[in-house]
């Protein structure tokens, strides 16, 4: 496959056969641009909005996890600029749920970017989600968008434990399902919305750096489900 970058310069052939952990993202560069960075983090959102399933995977893995009486906690781990974590509570509401969602990342400066619009029932945190195990939190539901194909084998692992010491029902990890179709796409599509952002460029390393159905039950730990989603999402669960 070619055609052209975020920067302008030319895509050579990709080799999707396997995982290109190699790669690393734009906007995981500390010294990044902020300016690029904020307009990333707002752009995904719209991004995410399109692609990523989550309005199904609410209604299927989410809602049918929360207590009968309607109220819960929900924790987006890795939650970035927040989009995930508002649509929750969006959806919650829609459905006549009541729930507490916390948005929890590492990086302050997607904490920065996310609580620049915290509705009623989102709260965002600074905070890893060792720290947050440490400090005795627990949640209904635990979901995260976009993190799984970031980590490293032993931070997956630490990342799943802690799923499961903070999830009191289900855990739901959602990703990018690796295929030429999905990077054919993403690549013609995003071309539309990446100016001055990070977002076409990261997006296809995501997609290079991701599982494929396969790869991710073999990935996960006991205890732990793989299930296809559509379009090119798979999902990580584990039921408490």
């Amino acid at each position: 496959m070619s055609g052209r970058d975020g920067a302008g310069t030319r895509l050579q052939a990709v080799d999707l056969r396997t995982r290109a952990l190699d790669l690393t993202e734009l906007m995981d560069d500390p010294d990044c641009d902020p300016r690029a960075l904020a307009r990333t983090f707002r752009r995904f959102a719209l991004v995410n909005a399109l692609v990523s399933g989550w309005r199904a995977a609410w209604r299927t893995h989410v809602a049918p996890a929360l207590p009968a009486n309607g109220r819960g906690r929900i924790l987006d781990l890795g939650c970035g600029g927040g989009d995930l974590a508002r649509a929750l509570v969006r959806w919650a509401a829609a459905d006549g749920f009541e729930v507490e969602v916390v948005g929890a990342d590492p990086d302050a400066r997607a904490i920065d970017a996310a609580q620049r619009s915290t509705p009623r029932g989102v709260t965002f945190r600074q905070q890893s989600s060792q720290e947050l195990v440490a400090a005795g939190e627990r949640f209904d539901v635990v979901v995260s968008n976009h993190v799984l194909h970031h980590l490293g084998d032993e931070e997956r692992h630490g990342f799943l434990a802690d799923s499961e010491s903070l999830a009191g029902s289900r855990s739901l990890h959602s990703d990018i399902r690796r295929s030429t179709e999905a990077y054919r796409l993403y690549a013609i599509g995003s071309a539309l919305v990446a100016a001055g952002t990070f977002v076409r460029v990261d997006g296809l390393r995501s997609i290079r750096r991701s599982f494929t159905l396969p790869e991710l039950r073999d990935a996960l730990p006991t205890g732990w489900r793989a299930e296809q989603a559509a379009p090119h999402r798979v999902l990580a669960i584990r039921d408490a």
